[in-house]
C-alpha cells in the first residue's frame, strides 16, 4: 500500500469513526442521562463528599434556587477572610497549602517550618533537568509538565506506597517542585522551539513560591514586591475550587483506582490543560487583545457591544460564539475570586501604565451580560470569572501566555493533593459510573463475505 492509499484509508477511517460515534441526542433525554454529570438546572450531579473546598452561588428559598453573590470556602474558611488575613502582612500561598492539606491554619512556627520544608524539597533530583526536561522539550508547557510529573516516579525510592505519610511526602514534594517544572519546561520550549537564549536559574531557598516563579522565568531573575504579592494572591485564588471541577474530580477518580501519586497528578494536569478548564485565561487574554486591535474607540460602549455581539454570533475572534472569561458553570451573580483579582489588577495597571486597558476590561465585564441577554434571548445570569482578569494580570507581570495555565497548575497542585489524600482516607471504592449501550445487536460476518462499507 503506497502513501496515497494510506491517506485515503485514514480519511475513510476518520469518516467511519465520526459517523459511528454519533449518538442520537434524543436518547440522552429518553434514558435520563446526566450529560456532563449535570442536572437539568445546570448544577452538578452529586457524586461525592469533600471538606477541602466549597463553592456557593445560590440559596434555596421556598424550594426555589435564588442566585446570590458567589462565595468560595477553603476548609470552611471564606476566601475573602483568608486573603484579608494575610495580604499586606505576609505571603499567603504556603499558608493556604498547609490549610488545604491539614484542615487547619498554621501557627507562625508551623508555617515557618512548612515553608522551609518546601524550600528543601524544591530542587529537582540530580540529572532530572538535563535528562527529562532539556533533552525532551515540548512546544506545550502543560504537556511537558505532565510528562515531568510522570518522570518523577522513576526518581522516587518508594513511588507505589499509598501509606498516608508517604503520599503526604510525595504531595509536598510536588507542591514544592511545580514552579521549577513549569519554569524549566518553558525555558526549554523558549530555547529549542523559539530559538531564544537559554536561562536556567536555581530556585532560591529564601524565596517563597510566587517569588521563585518570577525569579525562575525571568532572564535577570529580578522582580519587585508588588509583583510577587499579586502573583501570590493569584496562586491563592487558584489553589482550590471544590471536588466537582474536572481536574479535582479526575484526582478523586484516578486515586480511587489505587494508582500512584504521580499518575494521579499527571492525569489532573491533563484535565487542566483543556481549554474548557484551565486554558480559558489564555483565550480570554487573546480575545481582549484582538478587541483592542479591532475596536476603534474603547470608550464607545456601542462599539464594544457591537464587537461582543459579533463574538456571540460566531463572526469574530475564534468563531466559537463564546465570550471567554464571562460565565461560569457554578457562579451566577459574581465570582468571589474575580472581585479580589480585579481590585489588585487595577493597582498593577496603575503601576504599569495600563489604566486604559483596565478600563476596557471593566467595560466588557459590565456590557457582556447585557449583550448575552440581547443576542442569546436568554435570562441566564452570567458574570466575569477568575480567568477574565487572570491573563491580564499575568501579562502585566511579564508572564507569557504559554505559562498562564501552568501557573494555574502550580497553584492547584495544593488542592489536588488535598483531594488525593481525602480520597485515600475516605473514598473506599473505585469510581464506576454506568454507561448504557444503545448499539443494535448484529450477527458476526466471516471475512470472505464482508463488503467494503467505509
Amino acid at each position: 500500500m503506497d502513501i496515497n492509499e494510506k491517506k485515503v484509508l485514514l480519511g475513510k477511517l476518520t469518516n467511519a469513526a465520526s459517523t459511528k460515534s454519533h449518538i442520537n441526542p434524543t436518547l440522552y433525554t429518553k434514558y435520563d442521562v446526566k450529560r456532563g454529570l449535570r442536572n437539568n438546572d445546570g448544577t452538578g450531579v452529586l457524586v461525592g463528599l469533600t471538606e477541602v473546598g466549597e463553592v456557593m452561588s445560590y440559596i434555596i428559598d421556598d424550594a426555589e434556587r435564588v442566585p446570590v453573590e458567589g462565595k468560595l470556602f477553603y476548609q470552611g474558611y471564606e476566601i475573602s477572610d483568608l486573603v484579608k488575613g494575610f495580604y499586606g502582612k505576609r505571603f499567603g500561598y504556603e499558608e493556604i497549602a498547609f490549610l488545604l492539606m491539614t484542615g487547619e491554619l498554621p501557627t507562625e512556627a508551623e508555617l515557618k517550618t512548612f515553608t522551609e520544608l518546601l524550600a528543601d524539597r524544591r530542587p529537582l533530583p540530580e540529572g532530572f533537568t538535563e535528562d527529562m526536561i532539556l533533552k525532551a522539550p515540548s512546544p506545550d508547557v502543560m504537556n511537558k509538565l505532565a510528562r515531568s510529573v510522570l518522570a518523577l516516579y522513576s526518581y522516587d525510592d518508594d513511588p507505589e506506597n499509598r501509606d498516608r505519610s508517604n503520599v503526604v511526602r510525595q504531595c509536598i514534594e510536588l507542591i514544592a517542585r511545580f514552579p521549577v517544572l513549569i519554569s524549566y519546561g518553558y525555558m526549554a520550549r523558549r530555547h529549542y522551539v523559539e530559538h531564544q537564549s537559554l536561562f536556567i536559574h536555581d530556585p532560591r531557598p529564601e524565596y517563597n513560591t510566587a517569588e521563585n516563579i518570577l525569579h525562575l522565568i525571568r532572564p535577570d531573575g529580578e522582580f519587585n514586591e508588588l509583583e510577587a504579592r499579586i502573583l501570590d494572591l493569584a496562586l491563592v485564588l487558584h489553589a482550590e475550587h471544590g471536588g466537582g471541577n474536572n481536574s479535582s474530580f479526575v484526582t478523586h477518580a484516578v486515586s480511587s483506582t489505587g494508582s500512584d501519586t504521580y499518575s494521579v497528578i499527571a492525569a489532573a494536569v491533563g484535565s487542566l490543560k483543556g481549554p474548557q478548564h484551565g486554558g480559558a485565561s489564555n483565550k480570554a487574554y487573546a480575545m481582549m487583545k484582538e478587541m483592542r486591535d479591532t475596536v476603534g474607540d474603547w470608550k464607545d460602549e456601542g462599539q464594544v457591544k457591537d464587537y461582543l455581539a459579533s463574538i456571540l454570533r460566531k463572526e469574530a475572534f475564534d468563531r466559537s460564539g463564546l465570550i471567554y472569561g464571562i460565565g461560569h458553570a457554578v457562579y451566577t451573580l459574581s465570582d468571589p475570586r474575580t472581585r479580589l483579582l480585579k481590585h489588585y489588577a487595577k493597582e498593577l495597571a496603575v503601576q504599569t501604565g495600563k489604566e486604559d486597558v483596565f478600563e476596557l476590561y471593566e467595560s466588557v465585564e459590565k456590557l457582556a451580560p447585557e449583550v448575552f441577554h440581547e443576542v442569546k434571548k436568554s435570562d441566564k445570569i452570567v458574570c466575569a470569572n477568575v480567568d477574565y482578569y487572570a491573563g491580564f494580570i499575568y501579562s502585566m507581570l511579564g508572564i507569557p501566555p504559554e505559562l498562564f495555565t501552568p501557573i494555574f497548575a502550580s497553584a492547584r497542585i495544593a488542592g489536588w493533593s488535598a483531594h488525593r489524600i481525602e480520597e485515600i482516607v475516605s473514598g473506599g471504592r473505585i469510581m464506576r459510573p454506568a454507561y448504557k449501550c444503545v448499539c443494535k445487536r448484529r450477527e458476526y460476518s466471516p471475512m470472505e463475505i464482508r463488503e467494503d462499507r467505509l
